[in-house]
């Protein structure tokens, strides 16, 4: 019997995904495994792959579409075999697709869909709406679109209809290069497609676009977040002039660690001494955890991704620092997997690098607080009677009022202070790792 192969359901707030690339064609042959085409969500791009042997028999979801999750993106059966009939209301007996290298949450463990969630979706309203163009004919291989993922991206970013560009690649695939190229002969380099001005509009004014998708999720999360969670934040001022010395040490040394480094090791540790700070609530049940999983904000020209740090309370700052550095760069290159940007129990959001003073940033869902860190500044400060120049350090938590009170957001910041003020245990730590 034909299987169909549904849009997997990546992360929890994902609703729909975008097929970039088939890495198969109707009438192939495919085998349990295979990557049968890659799909992008909102911020990181992945593997769809196959879990029954058979032959790829109607591809439903062509490349460009954006379906929902669970609605079926192709068929696969044996060769030949006809396709259920959905304007009937067949169920699919099953699901045959995962996201590599686990399966989708909607499916079973052995990979195939609840027979109940398959009627759903078979059903004709679910059909029409799971993707733009789906039809019974088989689409022309020479008339589908290929393009890499970050070609798509970057088309997305710019405003630019991929359809009109000329590919360079094998077989005719659109690369980043080719999009680039295009965007700088129109003269309209990464700039997003915009929404004409009405012939009223007054001359001069720059014309609305419209969100980026990522930007779309950030602004639904956050505001989210800052509607439903009572927000309250304290800063306290950290005298970082002994840790840069070490840092410098260090560096002369041959080891290169940031201030983030050290940043992120003092809140972890601080963390498991404080876990009310690392529980999450939703205003009426508590859910407490032991385990530290650190969240660090990495910008990207579109937005912004936490990529997690596991259990970084067990972490040295050396393998903080690999760590963080390896995820930073995978979310910067477009190949983080969505395991390595969920189940973060707290959040560091670093603005240090630019000359920020101060500020407060708002609680990732799911979360209880998140840290502020500002800029190491020289500073005048008051030692005994007289003046000294220091280099201090504001950081800020935002927390949930719900779970942290503010004895409590001081005492967790006080202890974070104390750790970071004491270059002489993490010179210690560093010498006997």
């Amino acid at each position: 019997m034909a299987h169909a192969i549904l849009m997997p359901k990546p992360g929890q707030m994902t609703e729909e995904c975008t097929v970039v690339a088939w890495h198969a064609k109707e009438g192939d042959p495919v085998q349990r495994g295979d990557v049968l085409f890659e799909i992008e969500t909102d911020k990181s791009t992945m593997e769809v792959e196959a879990f029954d042997d058979g032959v790829l028999l109607r591809i439903v979801a062509p490349e460009g579409a954006t379906v929902p999750v669970n609605a079926i993106c192709a068929w696969i059966g044996a060769p030949g075999e006809e396709i259920p009939a959905t304007a009937a209301g067949a169920a699919p007996a099953s699901a045959s697709a995962a996201v590599a290298p686990a399966p989708a949450p909607a499916a079973s463990p052995g990979g195939r869909a609840d027979a109940a969630s398959a009627a759903e979706l078979a059903s004709p309203a679910r059909a029409a709406s799971a993707v733009p163009a789906a039809s019974s004919a088989r689409p022309a291989v020479e008339g589908r679109l290929r393009i890499s993922p970050r070609a798509s991206r970057a088309a997305a970013e710019a405003g630019v209809d991929p359809r009109s560009i000329a590919g360079t690649g094998p077989g005719g695939r659109i690369t980043e290069r080719d999009v680039q190229a295009a965007v700088a002969a129109a003269g309209a380099a990464r700039r997003p497609a915009v929404i004409p001005l009405a012939p009223s509009a007054v001359d001069g004014v720059e014309p609305p676009r419209p969100l980026s998708r990522m930007r779309r999720v950030i602004a639904d999360r956050l505001t989210a977040s800052w509607t439903s969670t009572p927000h309250f934040t304290v800063t306290v001022a950290v005298d970082v002039t002994a840790l840069l010395a070490l840092r410098q040490e260090l560096k002369a040394a041959g080891t290169s660690l940031s201030v983030t480094d050290f940043v992120l090791a003092a809140a972890a540790r601080t963390l498991a001494e404080f876990p009310d700070v690392n529980a999450r609530t939703d205003g009426a049940m508590v859910w407490p955890r032991r385990r530290v999983h650190l969240g660090v904000a990495v910008a990207l020209p579109g937005g912004l991704v936490v990529p997690v740090l596991r259990d970084a309370d067990r972490l040295t700052v050396g393998e903080i620092h690999d760590q963080a550095a390896a995820l930073a760069a995978r979310a910067r290159a477009g190949a983080l997997p969505v395991d390595d940007m969920t189940g973060s129990t707290f959040t560091v959001s670093n603005l240090g690098m630019l000359g920020v003073e101060e500020f407060s940033a708002i609680i990732n869902p799911g979360e209880a607080a998140i840290l502020a860190v500002a800029s190491a500044l020289p500073t005048a400060v008051a030692i005994g009677d007289g003046l000294a120049v220091r280099t201090i350090m504001k950081l800020t938590l935002a927390a949930d009022h719900r779970l942290v009170d503010g004895e409590l957001g001081a005492r967790f910041l006080g202890a974070l202070r104390r750790r970071l003020e004491d270059a002489g245990a993490f010179r210690n730590e560093l010498r006997f790792a």
